[in-house]
């Protein structure tokens, strides 16, 4: 582990060679699926920039004051902005102008404490067209020895004009192994819930890490799962009714699709006869089941649909309808 960072170690080393040899780039762009990683490595690297010991960063991270107030989003050379969740009806993420506008304004000013001011922005998917465009000019020309990053589960969500303008690195699933003997040895888990907030999380640790102590979430899954299995026979007019209350909670219905898009992926698998070991292993006997009364296309489709549904979601599709057509799609079976 490089950094304090688990995994990824080709971005630590790249990170870490472009300070090196000098040639730290004045944005970088953190991609990946949420929870992967990308915002624990900015923090990092932040601590690699500013760290006051030899060998940045300091083994212990209480080791130096730079590090200890990064780490605490203290550090008054380091901003950190973050979407700011809102709606009484519809919960929304946004990256408002007025924060870019501050940040822009901070870095116009010299540095505190360090020889440069460090911006870390969360999420950037989330700003609007103004706020994008205020930051642009910032990143083509930032101030002095300031250095801003971005991240986004997607370059693609992004306008190319902030792409084009930022060095570039994608952060790909850990291995399950990996994920697994972290969550044992690093967070204390049991054996037999590391194995499984492992095959769960994707190979994004964050997200295992954060649900090995979260009952709510893991209580989350199962009644989103337990409402799988309610909707599989059901009528029309009761899948409908259960649209409408989801797409109340944008972020719980983004959630919700990918838990359904694993488990569909679990059922094909078993209907082609695959070896694949289940990502739900615990939800086998309902996963076995459907499988038998499918075949492997009848459960692609399903994966399609519910691929199909996310992709209308990220495009900021009507969330009512995306999930209707959804649920439509969906075939009817009887779950014993």
């Amino acid at each position: 582990m490089q950094w304090g960072v688990v995994g990824h170690e080709w971005a630590v080393a790249t990170l870490a060679q472009h300070i090196r040899v000098g040639r730290v780039q004045h944005a970088y762009l953190f991609t990946g699926a949420s929870a992967i990683g990308k915002h624990t490595l900015a923090v990092a690297f932040a601590r690699a920039l500013l760290c006051e010991e030899e060998n940045a960063p300091c083994a212990e991270p209480n080791q130096c004051r730079s590090c200890t107030l990064i780490l605490a989003a203290k550090h008054p050379d380091v901003r950190m902005l973050a979407p700011v969740i809102s709606g009484k009806i519809i919960n929304t993420a946004k990256i408002g102008i007025e924060p870019i506008r501050e940040l822009i304004r901070q870095f116009s000013l010299r540095p505190m404490e360090t020889e440069r001011r460090v911006a870390i922005i969360t999420d950037f998917e989330a700003a609007g067209h103004a706020a994008a465009d205020a930051l642009l000019k910032t990143l083509e020309e930032p101030p002095g020895n300031s250095i801003i990053i971005l991240t986004a589960e997607s370059a693609a969500d992004l306008p190319p004009t902030i792409v084009s303008r930022c060095a570039r690195m994608a952060l790909r699933p850990l291995q399950r192994a990996v994920v697994q003997s972290a969550l044992s040895e690093l967070w204390g888990c049991a054996p037999e819930q590391a194995e499984l907030l492992a095959r769960l999380s994707g190979g994004r640790l964050g997200w295992a890490v954060d649900l090995r102590s979260d009952e709510s979430a893991l209580e989350a899954r199962a009644q989103r799962l337990s409402e799988l299995r309610t909707l599989l026979p059901a009528a029309r007019v009761e899948r409908f009714a259960y649209a409408d209350e989801l797409r109340k909670d944008r972020s719980a219905l983004v959630a919700t699709l990918d838990l359904w898009g694993c488990w569909w992926r679990d059922v094909m698998h078993v209907a082609a006869g695959a070896s694949t070991a289940l990502t739900n292993a615990d939800r086998s006997a309902d996963i076995r089941f459907a499988a038998d009364q499918l075949t492997a296309a009848d459960a692609a489709r399903a994966v399609a649909s519910v691929r199909a549904a996310q992709a209308r979601l990220e495009r900021n599709a009507n969330a009512r309808l995306a999930l209707e057509v959804l649920l439509l799609d969906l075939p009817h079976i009887s779950i014993a």
